[in-house]
C-alpha cells in the first residue's frame, strides 16, 4: 500500500513539474476555440456535452488533459478511429484554443444505476487495497473533478459507456497513453467486467 501511495505521489510531482516546464508555451484562447469546434460538436455537442454515450463529454475537462489527448491522437500515441484525419490540419494553437474552450464549459451530470451505486462507490472511494489498487479519489478527487493542474481528468458526470470502454481498453492494453508509469493500465488490470460496470455507472452520476 505504501509503495502504491508513494508511486502516485511521485507521479503527481512529475506532472506538476512538467506543468511548470510548460510555462511560456502556447496559451489557449477559449473565445477563439469556440469558433474552431464546429466539426467537434457533431460528436461531442456544441458545448462539449455529448448526447451520445459512446462519445466523451469534453465540457469542464481540464485544459491540460484535453490538450495532451489531442496531441496524442494527432501524433498516433492514442488511436481513436472516429477522429482519424480530423486533427491533421490543426495547429498547436488551434488545439490549445479548443482545449481552452471546452475547459471553460460546464459538464452535465447523468444518473447512476441504483443497483450499482454501492459497489461503484466502494471502488471509487476505497479501491481494492487487498490487490494493491488505490482509490480513484487520489487522482480524480472525491467529487470526480480531477486535478486539472496535474493533468488528471475530470470524471464526474462522464458517460458510463465511455468510461467503461476506456477502462477496458487500458486493461487490455488497447489504450496505452497513460505514460511510462502505466498508472491506469495497472489500476484497470485489477478490475473485473462487473467492477468496471459498477464504477463507470457511479462516475456517471458523480458530481
Amino acid at each position: 500500500m505504501n509503495k502504491v501511495l508513494v508511486s502516485l505521489l511521485l507521479s503527481l510531482g512529475v506532472s506538476v513539474a512538467a506543468q511548470a516546464a510548460d510555462a511560456g508555451k502556447i496559451v489557449g484562447d477559449a473565445e477563439a476555440g469556440k469558433a474552431k469546434t464546429a466539426v467537434c460538436g457533431a460528436c461531442h455537442g456544441a458545448d462539449g456535452n455529448s448526447p451520445a454515450p459512446n462519445f466523451p463529454k469534453l465540457a469542464g475537462q481540464g485544459e491540460r488533459y484535453l490538450l495532451k489527448q489531442l496531441h496524442d491522437i494527432k501524433g498516433g500515441k492514442r488511436t481513436v478511429l472516429e477522429m482519424t484525419g480530423l486533427l491533421t490540419n490543426l495547429s498547436d494553437q488551434d488545439m490549445a484554443d479548443i482545449s481552452a474552450y471546452y475547459a471553460s464549459q460546464k459538464i452535465s451530470v447523468g444518473a447512476a444505476d441504483p443497483a450499482l451505486v454501492a459497489r461503484g462507490e466502494e471502488l471509487f472511494r476505497g479501491g481494492k487495497l487487498e490487490e494493491g489498487m488505490p482509490a480513484c479519489t487520489g487522482c480524480h478527487s472525491p467529487d470526480g473533478a480531477g486535478l486539472a493542474a496535474a493533468g488528471f481528468p475530470h470524471l464526474g458526470g462522464q458517460h458510463a459507456q465511455y468510461i467503461g470502454k476506456q477502462l477496458t481498453d487500458f486493461r487490455e492494453g488497447v489504450r496505452t497513453n497513460d505514460g511510462d508509469a502505466m498508472i491506469m493500465r495497472a489500476i484497470a488490470a485489477k478490475l473485473s467486467n462487473k467492477d468496471i460496470q459498477a464504477v463507470s455507472s457511479y462516475i456517471q452520476g458523480l458530481h
